[in-house]
């Protein structure tokens, strides 16, 4: 007769009633390290410049594998090799201009910030343990704890410490994919949600049986289809727009050779080619101008005749002084100086634009701190400047990495968006084109349109949907006018955003806690047919 092999039989019978708990899949540790680090290498390259998107979902998905059944030191070692790998390569630029001690400090300290972050979602796996394999709260209830808390960790990265850096996140991964229409309903931090979520469901599927559980893939499908054929959110058509905008290519960089004016007339030696041509705004990068305007009689001469010669406002960017404070500004230089407007950067670049705590970093890297002369204020006033009845809202550089400036700006009634920008500190680097991605992002999260201008590239225009109208290369000096479309209409992301980041946070945390206090509740009464968590490292 033929024979089948029995199923193992588990360490210890339950007693009658208890139900059984998922099956651990809980790898040793050293294999759960290997992964991890597996895990951050995918995610390097599923991120821009490599951009390849599936590579997001292995990577997320082989992550949480190397977190089940893990201990709090466990879990805190497997999530900072991950950080450590994917960090290390992904920021590898910020060491170009000051060396590997600034590069291995930022991705060093996100990196345990990660590790800290994988800790809740090992103990989710860990306190829900207890749960049968194929019952509503593994198949559901978990995806969406882990999802959450992933989500939760992007937040608290991105806000935390010296106003975070919000850089790297598995929703901005998705740019390039076929998924990121729905980042204008969801926003940025949704969007990594759902993602991980379908990670985390896929997770539950494998653990309940697999492919001899087809039903269970049924949360997993349902996601995946929604996220598949959810439609960009429609923004209202509003006319067109004119943008004359400028690279450059000066001077830049913190350690260029340059004498005083040389960047501003870099710039202006780029813009004549565009003199006699109609635009409605004449767009330059972040650092495009040299000296203050509003205390330099030269500059603010040159940049009036910019101003008559283009037959347009320009948007420019200096460091300007005001009150005793500095800021990093942007202007909108009119003829008549009554007209004018402007923005300042509301996040100052920790350790570049500001140095916190300048008294404890001196007394470790007292040369490097030594550097940072300028202590540049955040600004508060809104990002927006209005051109006639146009609204254009802005983001200054860094600034495009956090959602509340890009959110306030459409808010305050932007129909376009001109993001001004100078990575020559980062020249031969990826950083562009990772920032690049971000203003693709933004446009199709904003349903606007997006000038990305910067002092060496890479600068383009973006449509609405995310795709590119006009673009100018690295290191290169090049003007164009592009017609821009304007749209009016707030997308979901804007105006549930916040809600949405605060629900998310809020309801995880609550979760968690409530798997917690139902844990230790059956391990008090005897419940041993479920793991403690105390081990000291697993």
């Amino acid at each position: 007769m033929p024979t089948t092999l029995p199923p193992p039989a588990p360490a210890a019978a339950p007693e009658r009633g208890t139900p059984q708990r998922a099956p651990s899949w809980s790898m040793p540790l050293w294999a759960a390290v290997a992964a991890a680090a597996a895990a951050g290498v995918f995610l390097d390259v599923a991120s821009a410049p490599v951009g390849w998107w599936p590579l997001a979902f292995v990577s997320v998905t082989v992550a949480l594998l190397s977190l089940i059944g893990r201990s709090i030191g466990g879990a805190l070692l497997v999530g900072t090799v991950f950080g450590t790998v994917f960090y290390t390569a992904h920021l590898v630029w910020v060491g170009e201009f000051l060396g590997p001690v600034p590069w291995l400090a930022l991705a060093g300290l996100e990196a345990i910030l990660f590790g800290v972050g994988a800790v809740p979602i090992a103990l989710a796996y860990r306190w829900t343990a207890r749960h049968r394999p194929r019952g509503a709260v593994q198949l559901l209830a978990v995806p969406l704890l882990v999802g959450g808390l992933w989500a939760v960790r992007e937040v608290v990265m991105g806000a935390w410490p010296y106003s975070g850096f919000p850089w790297a996140r598995v929703g901005m991964t998705q740019v390039g994919g076929p998924f990121v229409e729905v980042a204008s309903w969801t926003g940025v931090t949704g969007l990594s949600f759902l993602i991980v979520m379908v990670c985390a469901a896929v997770v539950q599927w494998l653990r309940a049986g697999g492919f001899r559980f087809a039903r269970g893939l049924l949360p997993v499908g349902v996601v995946a289809v929604l996220l598949a054929v959810m439609p960009q959110f429609p923004t209202t058509a509003a006319g067109a727009f004119r943008v004359g905008w400028v690279q450059g290519n000066g001077p830049t960089g913190y350690f260029d050779v340059k004498a005083p004016g040389d960047v501003l007339a870099a710039q202006t030696s780029a813009t004549s080619p565009l003199y006699g041509q109609p635009m409605d705004l004449l767009a330059w990068p972040e650092g495009g101008v040299d000296a203050d305007p509003l205390s330099d009689p030269a500059a603010a001469a040159a940049l009036d005749r910019v101003v008559k010669a283009a037959r347009a406002p320009l948007l420019m960017n200096a460091a300007t002084t005001r009150g005793g404070d500095v800021f990093n500004t942007s202007l909108l230089w009119t003829a008549d100086p009554a007209d004018r407007q402007w923005h300042d950067k509301v996040n100052p670049v920790p350790f570049g634009e500001y140095v916190p705590d300048r008294w404890f970093y001196e007394l470790i890297v007292p040369d490097l701190v030594g550097l940072i002369q300028r202590e540049y204020t955040p600004g508060t006033n809104p990002p927006l400047v209005q051109v006639g009845d146009v609204g254009v809202g802005l983001a200054i550089c860094f600034d495009v990495i956090y959602d509340t400036v890009i959110w306030d700006g459409a808010q305050q009634g932007a129909q376009m968006f001109v993001f001004q920008t100078n990575n020559a500190d980062f020249r031969g680097t990826d950083e562009n084109l990772q920032q690049l991605a971000f203003a693709r992002m933004r446009a199709i999260e904003t349903g606007r349109a997006v000038v990305n201008v910067s002092t060496v590239g890479t600068s383009q225009v973006i449509a609405p949907d995310g795709t590119t109208l006009d673009s100018i290369g690295v290191d290169t000096s090049g003007a164009a006018v592009s017609t821009v479309p304007l749209r009016t209409g707030l997308t979901p992301s804007i105006v549930l955003g916040p809600w949405l980041t605060g629900f998310i946070v809020l309801a995880s945390g609550v979760a968690l806690a409530a798997a917690g206090f139902s844990h230790r509740a059956r391990t008090r009464s005897g419940d041993t047919n479920h793991p403690t968590g105390r081990r000291s490292l697993r």
